[in-house]
């Protein structure tokens, strides 16, 4: 069986975002990047489910520019078969990477695509929900758990009520919660041996995706500063200050 991982480069989770002064975006420019990591996560998954057999080939992809080719390698070091980086310079948004998935996919002939439940960039968590749509397969989203049995997977979702239960026929679509793994770390015997691994390069012109932007964000803008907390003396004086806010 083949695994397609979708594996997207963010601003890396440690570093603090910084809006742009003309409000146009966040500063990426000199900022640390890194696999996002939920896509880590999903990645993990489909390791493991090739070391115990259910799988054979494991295959990474991602969009993005040129540089993002450095990332891909990291996906390779953690033990990926094959890398895709469909090249763009473009942003781009959920709809139009569900539509380059889709033809991934259909180049690949994978039997499971695996990708993080949301980018920790624009938390969209839109693009697995719309590659099963496009695709026409079944979907599992927000997994803490996998189990793949033949031509099934069993997931178990993270859902307001608490944990569901599902199973999904192959091919399909699983997007992945924290609680699923823990990505190993990468040992750099490995990451030379990334060096040699397949990568393959396509435009994403080549690809014949329809592209462009179909939300817009009129601005961006960094959180209000937190205020100076207030002392009370007493219960009663904590409730009308609470009533004041509007917050009961």
């Amino acid at each position: 069986m083949k695994i397609l991982v979708a594996y997207k480069r963010v601003v890396d989770y440690n570093v603090r975002i910084q809006v742009k002064p003309d409000g146009s975006g966040v500063v990426t420019e000199g900022v640390k990047l890194s696999p996002n990591p939920f896509d880590d996560i999903a990645l993990e998954e489909a390791l493991r489910l090739r070391e115990k057999g259910v799988a054979t080939d494991v295959v990474v992809a991602t969009i993005g520019p040129a540089d993002a080719q450095a990332h891909l390698r990291n996906g390779l070091a953690m033990g990926a078969n094959r890398a895709i980086h469909v090249t763009t310079d473009k942003p781009i948004q959920p709809l139009t990477a569900a539509r380059a998935l889709l033809k991934l996919v259909e180049k690949e002939q994978p039997q499971l695509v695996i990708l993080g439940k949301q980018a920790i960039d624009d938390d969209c968590s839109q693009t697995g929900q719309m590659l099963a749509a496009l695709w026409g397969r079944p979907q599992a989203t927000f997994a803490s758990e996998l189990e793949v049995n033949g031509g099934v997977a069993k997931v178990t979702r993270e859902v307001d009520a608490g944990l569901e239960v599902i199973e999904v026929d192959l091919p399909a679509v699983v997007t992945v919660d924290l609680r699923l793994n823990e990505p190993r770390f990468i040992k750099l015997p490995d990451i030379m041996k990334a060096k040699s691994k397949p990568l393959e390069t396509i435009a994403l012109d080549a690809l014949g995706v329809e592209t462009g932007d179909h939300h817009s964000v009129s601005k961006y803008a960094p959180p209000p500063k937190r205020s100076k907390g207030v002392m009370v003396k007493d219960v009663p004086e904590l409730v009308a200050a609470l009533k004041a806010k509007g917050l009961l």
